[in-house]
């Protein structure tokens, strides 16, 4: 028996959790599950932060694509090609071209039990916004949004020090947007 790899099927988009669905119940009537393993739909998780109010959501890594761990042969791809919502493997023209470990690693899929997560902070704040400090030595003070950094979560202000507009970086979470 072959090895089995992580491909990615193109789907209908906003059709990856039923085709997800699709496939898995296909498995069960088929009793394919030695050769189909794994159906994935990759979520990120988010922290978005509006009016000042943190909240957790989960957003679709690749909206149209659903990642399958699988047995490459003519069963196995007949069932997934064949499965409503899907338009096809990802390769090039009807060849299905696996994953590769380097591929993986981003996209949080476990590799001997090694999971890669990443949390992505959204916010609702443009530069040239007004806002207000909410927590900190600043607290109640108004500010303008001079550069915005997701990856640490961090905006930077101005802030009047000593007479004079002072740069400072502060926490997503220490602003509230002002209307």
């Amino acid at each position: 028996m072959s090895e089995a790899h992580w491909y990615v099927v193109h789907t209908y988009s906003g059709y990856e959790n039923k085709v997800k669905a699709n496939i898995e119940k296909t498995i069960e009537n088929r009793n394919l599950q030695d050769q189909i393993l794994q159906v994935s739909v990759p979520m990120q998780e988010e922290v978005e932060i509006k009016n000042g109010a943190k909240k957790e959501v989960s957003r679709k890594m690749f909206p149209g694509y659903v990642l399958i761990h699988m047995v490459m042969n003519d069963d196995t791809w007949y069932v997934v090609r064949n499965t409503r919502g899907v338009t096809g493997f990802v390769g090039p023209g009807s060849k299905p071209v696996p994953l590769t470990e380097a591929e993986m690693i981003p996209l949080g899929i476990e590799i001997e039990d090694k999971r890669v997560e990443d949390k992505k902070i959204v916010v609702d704040l443009k530069v040239g916004d007004t806002i207000v400090i909410t927590n900190g030595v600043w607290a109640n003070q108004i500010a303008e949004v001079k550069r915005i950094d997701e990856h640490k979560g961090m905006l930077t202000i101005d802030v009047g020090m000593f007479g004079r507009e002072t740069p400072t970086e502060i926490s997503f979470a220490d602003v509230k947007k002002l209307d």
